[in-house]
């Protein structure tokens, strides 16, 4: 038989390469998990030959979508808990968490995803509703972005909080001297402690339900924001009993205990797991007013937001990220945080200038400091789908003249030249979908707003599916494998079921096929 044998031949399809000029053919061959030649249908056809082979009809292939910054663990606990999430009203809410509760008999009540501008008013909850129907269990509601708590008086008293705690970095909410049960940042971290946990096959169990769910979209690699030992433990297992299929790029949240593991192990390669990076927050949220800002919140005078970091300590945590071949990803969502974040990375650029140090989130930066990003090669990791569900309440917040700063992707592009774009979920939905439609058409899934969102700072489509490609490979450090359908590249990639272009992106989009590294780890019949 004529012709060079390979593992797997795909051909009459759109294969879009990702290379620098845009280039689509026509089919591909693979071998030990690596394309072989990409190229003409009738180039591949007579010059390989293989027991397999994928007639893909024409449908549009990608490389596997990277979420370059999501919460594999929040969302796990979100679908543990009650989900709040899109709730529009307290008293929904209330009747979830009592419902929840009888289903699933807890001695706690752990939930997420309420959202207060979802309910006509903006105003923070209170937990006297939370007391009189939980007396006896912790409760604890985390806010959609993760930045804010509501726990009952059962919660408070465990954790020895009253009015006169201090926490540096938060904010313990009060009325009429006695606590509200809202925690903010900082303050967050005084329950933990009295929260009892999920066993590890629970976690295991929703982790592999969300694999399922990130490979039915076509997302074939997540960039973790930022985990715990215990729950790198829990990926190692997963990886280790061949059952994560998902490229997990971890970033090790900034405590002793990461560090420990990163001044032994150094930058850690496990399988599907790669751990080379610390997540240090500097600020909160915009939604939960904890974002820090130069000047006074728009609709709240007596705030400029919260530093949740110390500069001393966002010094000592680029120290040790050098120390160690680490890069460091911070959380800086306000024009202060931002510019303070951007400044002290001249620090890294000076001693190393390809350290690709990202700045997560970027949400609202001065346009007098853009020029940092590319001065001090700093890579901006944004959530496109933060812009079209934070325009209830961003003009509110910021005002209007610091909007030309605010969810400012193309400028950041223009600058910086490269884009890395995530969901956040569960902050935000994991559909790659919406954050495409997001970043290329600044709408929601009901097409508002006509005219899109800040619509000046939309992507192009070619420009928001490089920043789930290839992009999130160059931060983080994998650029060389894995993010293109080229000779030598991984063979991860996606056959879509919908065609995008830049005035139609389908939400409901899916994938009909997902092969990681030449074999297919998700899929239908498309006979």
């Amino acid at each position: 038989m004529k012709g060079i044998k390979v593992d797997l031949i795909v051909h009459n399809a759109r294969i879009h390469t990702m290379d620098d000029e845009g280039s689509i053919v026509e089919a591909m061959a693979i071998s030990d998990g690596k394309i072989v030649e990409v190229g003409p249908e009738r180039q591949i056809l007579n010059k390989y030959r293989s027991d397999r082979i994928l007639d893909a009809q024409k449908k549009a292939i990608y490389p596997g979508f990277t979420d370059a910054h999501g919460h594999l663990f929040a969302y796990a606990r979100q679908k543990l808990g009650v989900n709040l999430f899109g709730v529009n009203a307290w008293s929904a809410i209330m009747d979830s968490c009592i419902q929840h509760s009888k289903a699933n008999p807890r001695s706690f009540l752990l939930g997420r995803g309420w959202d207060q501008s979802l309910w006509g008013n903006d105003i923070m909850p209170t937990n006297a509703s939370l007391n009189a129907a939980f007396p006896d269990i912790p409760v604890a509601l985390y806010r959609v972005d993760g930045h804010a708590v509501l726990v009952n008086d059962c919660l408070l008293k465990k954790a020895g909080i009253s009015v006169k705690t201090d926490v540096a970095g938060g904010k313990i909410h009060s009325e009429n001297g006695r606590c509200t049960g809202l925690l903010v940042d900082n303050a967050m971290e005084l329950i933990k402690p009295m929260l009892p946990d999920y066993s590890k096959e629970e976690y295991e169990r929703t982790l592999l339900e969300i694999q399922d769910e990130l490979l039915s979209f076509g997302i074939t690699g997540v960039h973790e924001a930022g985990i715990t030992q215990k729950e790198l433990s829990l990926l190692r297992s997963l990886n280790q009993k061949k059952q994560l299929k998902l490229d997990v790029y971890a970033m090790l949240t900034a405590n002793p205990e990461n560090l420990a593991f990163a001044q032994k192990k150094g930058v850690f390669q496990e399988g599907k797991l790669s751990v080379r990076s610390f997540k240090l927050y500097l600020d909160g949220a915009l939604g939960s007013r904890g974002a820090l800002l130069k000047r006074p919140y728009s609709d709240d005078a007596s705030t400029t937001g919260i530093l949740i970091t110390r500069m001393d300590s966002l010094q000592y945590w680029m120290k040790q990220a050098l120390s160690v071949g680490y890069q460091l990803n911070t959380h800086a969502i306000g024009d202060s945080a931002n510019k303070l974040v951007l400044e002290a990375y001249k620090m890294a650029y000076d001693k190393l200038p390809d350290h690709r140090w990202r700045i997560e989130h970027a949400q609202v930066v001065d346009p007098a400091d853009w020029h940092l990003f590319r001065d001090h090669v700093v890579f901006p990791s944004v959530q496109p789908s933060h812009a079209v569900s934070d325009q209830r309440w961003a003009s509110a917040r910021l005002g209007k003249d610091r909007l030309s700063g605010a969810y400012a992707y193309f400028s950041l592009y223009k600058t910086f030249g490269m884009l890395a774009l995530g969901t956040d979920f569960p902050v935000e939905p994991v559909n790659p979908f919406n954050t495409l439609r997001s970043a290329v058409l600044r709408k929601d899934k009901n097409n508002y707003p006509n005219q899109g969102f800040l619509n000046q700072e939309a992507l192009s489509l070619a420009l928001a599916l490089k920043g789930m490609t290839i992009w999130p490979q160059f931060a983080a450090f994998s650029e060389r494998s894995r993010g293109m359908l080229q000779k030598g590249y991984e063979a991860t990639f996606i056959l879509l079921d919908k065609p995008m272009t830049d005035s139609e992106i389908p939400i409901d989009n899916y994938a009909l096929k997902v092969f990681i590294q030449g074999k297919e780890a998700y899929g239908v019949d498309l006979n």
